[in-house]
């Protein structure tokens, strides 16, 4: 009896968390929903945009390199070279990059008249602004970690949904693997929420998960366990948000950059036929050697050379399989994350799994509002003598510690609850706190 009492305890208590995650998430799972799936055709919208200045029309040999960027630095008064990506058509426009304060600006310079085609900060290009939404929702570090919570109650969501789905009574799979459809609204919305969100649960854990080493607190502390678990220092192939490259730009400071050789340095970075797109970046400030990157999606694929430029030689190269098991597994989980680990397939997996996601907020948003009590939030109430099993509790821990944010959102809410809401009878009804 006692077993069976606890039973019912904890499936409320799942449930109340379930709610209240969503409450918190539903806002922001919508937005994520929406720019994620954009972001996932980022190659393609890209060369989409920037197609009209390909495969420019013009008869004679192109201005040397060297021109191109000195137009593009004066384009730009009081800014430095710092990239040219590396075109195999030598008819398309170049695209120059260069460094001015703690902001890198874009420019596409026609490769005969050396006139500027188009000039764009790197930050306001489509692409990175729908990678801002995604990641920050245009508020900084605040935004990143307001994404950050809202990922980590997404989390909590998902593991109580599929508690609360756990069949245990089985009476058939109707509402289980499929909806029922003859069985009123009610039914229906109820068995879209359970049947999508069973379908989409994994991917969604997937896609949550691989997105934490972006974020700013969860970011940071792998970043320092990171470096604990290598002897040596180990550059970072991702970065904590637009803060963080900004204080490595202004770091660089002035550099002169000999732009001689780099007509040369083009030619045999094109003959390497590196996985697009690729940039070839001036050296670091002390420094001699150019460094050429492929910096495509599918990050397996990346390649990292240091090129002598008096020699043409590559000095050194560090492919993925060079990297630590760590920085390969956060690399796999990037590209998948992304859309470009596996193609199409990749790609489409993604959208489907963005759709559910939308899916699930919207059909709980439509179950609330045929069950809310007219003088209610809505939330299940809690049970006389409801306590907290070991079991969850320990649960609850380990995600706490797994996941910074939360736990210190658990916190808050936790004392938020005890000293204030369950005090203002009028509050700790609507909330249902009220047992």
């Amino acid at each position: 009896m006692e077993k069976a009492k606890q039973k019912i305890i904890d499936y409320r208590m799942f449930w109340r968390w379930h709610f209240y995650a969503g409450l918190v998430c539903i806002p922001f799972i919508i937005i994520l929903s929406i720019t994620g799936p954009i972001y996932l055709f980022k190659p393609q919208i890209e060369a989409a945009i920037d197609a009209k200045y390909d495969h420019l029309a013009f008869s004679g040999a192109p201005q040397p390199a060297e021109a191109m960027v000195k137009a593009a630095i004066t384009a730009v008064p009081g800014s430095r070279f710092k990239a040219i990506e590396v075109r195999l058509d030598v008819h398309d426009a170049a695209r120059v990059i260069v460094v001015k304060g703690d902001d890198k600006i874009r420019l596409y310079v026609h490769p005969i008249s050396l006139k500027i085609l188009k000039q764009v900060p790197e930050e306001a290009r489509f692409m990175e602004v729908i990678k801002t939404i995604h990641g920050e929702l245009f508020a900084g570090r605040f935004g990143q970690v307001i994404v950050e919570l809202a990922v980590c109650w997404a989390i909590i969501m998902i593991l109580t949904g599929l508690y609360l789905w756990w069949p245990r009574d089985i009476k058939g799979i109707a509402g289980l693997l499929y909806p029922r459809l003859d069985m009123g609204k009610r039914v229906f919305w109820r068995d879209i929420h359970a049947v999508v969100g069973i379908y989409v649960s994994a991917l969604a854990l997937f896609l949550l998960l691989t997105g934490l080493p972006w974020t700013y607190v969860w970011g940071n502390a792998f970043k320092s366990v990171r470096a604990l678990a290598s002897p040596v220092p180990v550059t970072q192939a991702w970065s904590q948000g637009r803060a963080d490259e900004k204080k490595m730009l202004k770091a660089e400071g002035t550099v002169s950059t000999d732009l001689s050789r780099l007509d040369a340095l083009l030619d045999t970075a094109r003959a390497l036929n590196l996985p697009a797109p690729v940039t070839l970046s001036a050296p670091a400030k002390g420094a001699t050697l150019w460094k050429l990157a492929s910096d495509t999606g599918n990050r397996p694929q990346r390649v990292t050379m240091m090129i002598d430029p008096t020699m043409l030689e590559v000095i050194s190269r560090e492919d993925f399989a060079d990297k630590k098991p760590l920085d390969r597994a956060v690399g796999y989980g990037i590209a998948a994350h992304e859309g470009q680990l596996f193609g199409p397939l990749n790609q489409a997996l993604g959208v489907l799994t963005a759709l559910g996601l939308m899916a699930l907020c919207v059909s709980a948003v439509v179950m609330w509002w045929q069950r809310r009590p007219a003088d209610r939030l809505g939330a299940p109430q809690r049970l006389p003598d409801e306590k907290l099993a070991p079991g969850l509790a320990l649960i609850i821990i380990v995600l706490g510690i797994f996941l910074p944010v939360l736990g210190i959102s658990l916190i808050v809410v936790g004392l938020l609850e005890w000293l204030v809401l369950r005090r203002i009878p009028t509050v700790r009804d609507w909330l249902g706190l009220k047992p």
